[in-house]
């Protein structure tokens, strides 16, 4: 039986939707995909309405703390790292994120569950207030970066408050960071030059770190308020 679409209005525009693809057939809107997007071979990750395909890192259910509000996937109380329950190897990320003032979050990308926490396995991108923030006083720590490792240009992040839109691309051990249209990041994973950085950094520690071929998309809980929207996936071949 074919799927119901039914039509909603989205800025005042009216906009036929497909919620058994999540495509949005004309018009715009958050939390769906547009005909080209569809045809391109992504998919949503978050459908804007509930938490169905997330659980908390290291568990079998979605925490409390991580809430559905205004149609974004939002962390309002203490609640743990969550990561999706698929898998993914090579893959083009995009996501919209926002913090409030002060605030500071990532998304960690082929994580495993082999360690304690998700940071002691799974590359980051991060995400932070550079204005208030104390890691937004180091360019390895700000907005974009790859956590520790990876330094990201000043004046690409927007203002506490403000969406800003991430890409991460994965193929292979070549990754890059995109920030508001901007490739702000770009590493591969494994090659000296990483290795060094690894070694010379808090992630020696765990021989596990950045070594999962095929793993969760994360989104952390650091104690502050943050929201995701248009978490979107496409895997690449």
């Amino acid at each position: 039986m074919g799927s119901v679409i039914r039509v909603l209005t989205v800025l005042g525009l009216a906009v036929l939707f497909d919620p058994v693809v999540g495509m949005a057939q004309s018009g715009s809107g958050d939390n769906v995909l547009t005909e080209a997007e569809h045809a391109e071979g992504w998919r949503l990750l978050f459908d804007g309405h509930t938490t169905e395909g997330w659980r908390g890192y290291r568990s079998d259910v979605m925490p409390a703390g991580w809430q559905v509000v205004d149609g974004a996937l939002t962390r309002v109380g203490r609640g743990g790292d969550i990561i999706t329950k698929e898998r993914f190897s090579d893959f083009e990320l995009s996501i919209d994120w926002k913090v409030e003032p002060g605030g500071n979050s990532g998304v960690f990308y082929r994580a495993s569950e082999e360690t304690r926490v998700i940071y002691q396995v799974a590359p980051e991108m991060q995400v932070v207030d550079d204005e208030r923030h104390p890691d937004g006083a180091s360019p390895l720590t700000s907005a974009g970066a790859n956590y520790g490792l990876y330094p990201a240009p000043r004046g690409v992040v927007k203002p506490a408050g403000e969406w800003n839109t991430a890409r991460i691309v994965v193929r292979g051990s070549a990754v890059e960071h995109w920030l508001n249209g901007t490739r702000v990041v770009e590493y591969e994973l494994g090659s000296a030059d990483w290795t060094d950085r690894v070694a010379n950094s808090k992630f020696a520690q765990w021989p596990k770190y950045g070594t999962i071929a095929e793993g969760h998309i994360g989104l952390q809980d650091h104690g502050d308020r943050v929201a995701f929207r248009n978490i979107k996936i496409r895997t690449l071949p």
